[in-house]
């Protein structure tokens, strides 16, 4: 029964509630954690954005529209692309429901154009470290470290930096299982213990916690028996997930991603979550390659954003769309786009003001340098955006630019060089 917990548990990532350099796990909080919750979105393999926020109907760039059939909705450009999807989400759908919300950011110098390199500087803001946390997970330690899963993952870069436990849910009916793992199956009808006897369990368990901790160990073993005891204790507030799984399971991949990460932020045991599909590497036939997953990618985006309005948890999200490069501005000989150090991103949720697009490239798709006080183009003495700008300005924007726990990881980025208002 209880091994069995702590099986799921430790599958799940579980292990470490708390912090690993603190010296006793804590048992969770009553209240459940309540906001803001945050989301990043990865494109894995390099998305062309030329097909996305980031249109180019000039020198060959793309052979599906030119300079004239570009779009705009807002303040915001895109390539017209409904007549080419067959699955998914089109441009101007995504666009006509969220561009007003929608903060674009063009010209992003990712300094890279490998994957591995290029992943980690995207999560982390840090590209000359491996030790770097994501920033899902910084500001999940940061925010709520004592949630069960306060940190979720579905694939991509996700160093947690040792600050936060990473929990990997990959299926709901994983999900209901660890979240009545004192029931036969995940069946809360068919529990082992009835609540009087859990409730002994419990208290048990704390008092031997209490016991354990006064008496001295070796750092190993002291560290070993607070993941325990994290893990054990988290059961209780794990139950609360179980009334948000829905009984049908979506069949996309992203939405069945966002389900997980829905449930566990509305059951109040997850701070973020780390969204993620692969495949956009297309060295060839980049076209049908990137017109059959990005209409995915958006209806991902789509579907998380509209359940969350079901639940009531719209007004309390943070996304961040992204991928670890973009695709060159010329074909190669097997009509695909191999690796470009240059891209763009997607913004959107509470604090963040939409309707909005800073930076840009030009038109050979090279980026080109901004003012950061002003956020305006500034081809002589502007400076390149990188990463580490904008993971600056997602702590900020946060709240946990001056958390002890940022201050252990910084970016090196000068007071100068910070982005002054980007998210409006």
């Amino acid at each position: 029964m209880r091994r069995d917990f702590l099986k799921l548990c430790g599958l799940a990532g579980l292990g470490v509630a708390a912090p690993i350099f603190r010296a006793v796990a804590q048992p969770p909080k009553d209240a459940p954690y309540d906001g803001p919750f945050y989301v990043v979105f990865n494109a894995s393999g390099g998305w062309d954005t030329t097909y996305l926020m980031d249109p180019k109907g000039v020198n060959n760039i793309n052979r599906l529209y030119r300079e004239g059939d570009i779009l705009t909705r807002g303040a915001h450009k895109f390539a017209p692309l409904k007549k080419h999807v067959t699955a998914g989400l089109a441009n101007e759908d995504f666009y006509a429901e969220f561009g007003n919300d929608l903060l674009t950011f063009n010209g992003l110098d990712y300094s890279v154009n490998n994957h591995s390199p290029g992943a980690r500087y995207m999560a982390t803001g840090k590209l000359d470290s491996l030790a770097y946390p994501t920033f899902a997970a910084l500001v999940a330690a940061c925010r709520g470290s004592t949630c069960p899963l306060a940190f979720l993952t579905f694939g991509n870069y996700s160093n947690t930096g040792n600050l936060v436990a990473m929990s990997r849910v990959p299926y709901l009916p994983s999900l209901r299982t660890i979240a009545n793992a004192d029931a036969v199956g995940g069946n809360e009808r068919a529990p082992y213990h009835d609540r009087f006897a859990l409730d002994r369990i419990e208290e048990a368990l704390r008092d031997t916690n209490a016991a354990r901790a006064a008496q001295p160990r070796l750092p190993r073993a002291e560290r070993g028996e607070s993941m325990l005891y994290a893990a054990q204790a988290n059961s209780k507030a794990l139950e609360r997930v179980t009334q948000y799984i829905p009984q049908n399971v979506p069949r996309e991949r992203l939405s069945q991603q966002a389900e997980i990460a829905l449930a566990s932020f509305k059951a109040g045991v997850c701070v973020s979550a780390n969204l993620s599909i692969g495949q956009f590497d297309s060295h060839a036939n980049n076209d049908p390659d990137q017109l059959r997953l990005l209409p995915e990618f958006l209806a991902g985006i789509a579907y998380l954003v509209r359940r969350a309005s079901d639940l009531g948890l719209r007004d309390k999200l943070v996304v961040v769309v992204q991928s670890e490069m973009g695709r060159t501005p010329t074909y190669n000989a097997g009509n695909g786009k191999d690796h470009w150090s240059v891209g763009s991103a997607w913004f959107f949720g509470k604090g963040i003001k939409g309707n909005r697009v800073v930076g840009a490239t030009d038109a050979g798709q090279f980026a080109v340098p901004l003012d950061p006080a002003t956020l305006a183009v500034k081809r002589d003495g502007g400076i390149r955006v990188r990463p580490e700008h904008v993971h600056l300005a997602l702590r900020e924007l946060a709240g946990i630019a001056d958390h002890p726990l940022s201050k252990r990881f910084p970016l090196g980025v000068a007071d100068k060089d910070r982005l002054a208002g980007l998210w409006g």
